[in-house]
């Protein structure tokens, strides 16, 4: 029986093989397996992020100033939740797209997920925590228990944050993509004003109706 060759150059393993770590070099920046990281090249930590010195910020959170030592890529969201302990605040889908971590900053309303801790030294700060008045409910809190805007739960800090900040917008006079008069002293704040002016928030449980009716009912008494 004749013996056939042997095949010879490289195999589609070692193909494979070297075209992920080419890619896995050119997408990271880390060295391949094995390489040994040269002295006074850049330091990665444990999960191949770059190592960054922390910032010292002094963030006014809910009439409280907190001193926090951070990494400046971190989030104002993240701030609250994994370093204040002000969990209200949730973290839904982490892009601005769902409006669940909604704070107030010098009272208007912001998406914390997408704002970072450092661009927040000297502002004001109110979450969903901050505004009640001791064991007197915001109006806007009171309006939502009463009308069962809620059913999970999870949106509904972001919910009422966001309504309160729209009310004030409404009240200063910036018109929406529904408004018929675009400017005034007042926009009137009809079911259409409010369901456009709060599209940013999202409920996947869809309380919408009662959401509408809890903020109807706040801005007359905010």
């Amino acid at each position: 029986m004749t013996e056939q060759p042997r095949k010879t150059g490289p195999t589609r393993r070692t193909v494979l093989e070297s075209g992920a770590a080419a890619g896995f070099v050119l997408a990271t920046g880390l060295p391949a397996s094995g390489q040994q990281v040269p002295d006074g090249a850049e330091r990665y930590g444990e999960a191949g992020t770059r190592s960054v010195d922390p910032v010292d910020v002094t963030l006014n959170i809910n009439l409280r100033n907190y001193a926090v030592g951070l990494d400046p890529r971190t989030t104002l969201l993240d701030a609250l939740r994994n370093h204040l302990g002000l969990t209200g605040s949730k973290k839904g889908c982490d892009h601005g797209q769902c409006g669940a971590c909604t704070v107030l900053v010098n009272g208007r309303r912001i998406n914390s997920c997408l704002s970072l801790v450092v661009m927040h030294e000297g502002d004001t700060i109110t979450t969903v925590e901050g505004l009640a008045n001791g064991r007197d409910l915001h109006p806007m809190q009171a309006a939502f228990i009463a009308h069962d805007g809620f059913q999970c739960g999870y949106c509904t800090p972001g919910q009422i944050c966001s309504a309160v900040g729209m009310l004030q917008e409404a009240a200063d006079g910036w018109p929406s993509h529904v408004s018929e008069p675009l400017s005034g002293p007042a926009l009137p704040l009809t079911d259409a004003e409010i369901r456009e002016r709060m599209s940013g928030n999202i409920c996947r449980c869809s309380a919408y109706p009662n959401i509408v009716a809890a903020i109807r009912d706040a801005a007359n008494e905010v």
